[in-house]
C-alpha cells in the first residue's frame, strides 16, 4: 500500500509557499515600477541636454537656430533625434521658436508627453 502523503504537497503547505510569494512581490513591484519612472525621467533629462546642446552648437556655427530638428541630424550635429521616453516617438518633441523670427525657427526644445515627473512639474515645462 502507498503512502498518499509522501507524494505531494498539502494544501496549507500550497497555501504558505504562495502567501510568502505574495508578500515578496507586493514589496518588490512597486519599486520596480518607481525605478522605471526615475530611469524615464533621467532619460529625458538627458535627451534634452544633447537636443538643447546641439542647437546651441549649430546656433554658435551658423548664427541662426535650425528650421527644424531634422536640421541638426542632416547638418550632423546629432546621429537621430533622440525618442521621448513617455510618449516613445521621436516626433513627439515641441520646439520653441526665439523671439526673433529671423534667426531661425528652433530656439528651444520640451518634452510633448502630458504627464507630470515624481515631483509634481509638468514633463512639458523642463
Amino acid at each position: 500500500m502507498v503512502n498518499m502523503r509522501a507524494r505531494g504537497f498539502t494544501l496549507i503547505e500550497l497555501l504558505v509557499a504562495l502567501t510568502i510569494m505574495a508578500t515578496i512581490l507586493s514589496v518588490a513591484v512597486p519599486r520596480y515600477f518607481s525605478n522605471i519612472e526615475t530611469a524615464q525621467e533621467n532619460v529625458l533629462r538627458e535627451d534634452l541636454y544633447i537636443l538643447r546642446d546641439a542647437i546651441d552648437h549649430y546656433y554658435s556655427d551658423k548664427s541662426v537656430y535650425p528650421a527644424t530638428l531634422d536640421d541638426l541630424v542632416t547638418q550632423n550635429y546629432l546621429r537621430g533625434i533622440p525618442i521621448d521616453p513617455f510618449t516613445q516617438s521621436a516626433k513627439s518633441w515641441v520646439a520653441v521658436a526665439p523671439s526673433d523670427p529671423s534667426l531661425g525657427a528652433v530656439f528651444d526644445v520640451h518634452s510633448g508627453a502630458p504627464n507630470t515627473a515624481r515631483n509634481g512639474t509638468w514633463l512639458k515645462d523642463w
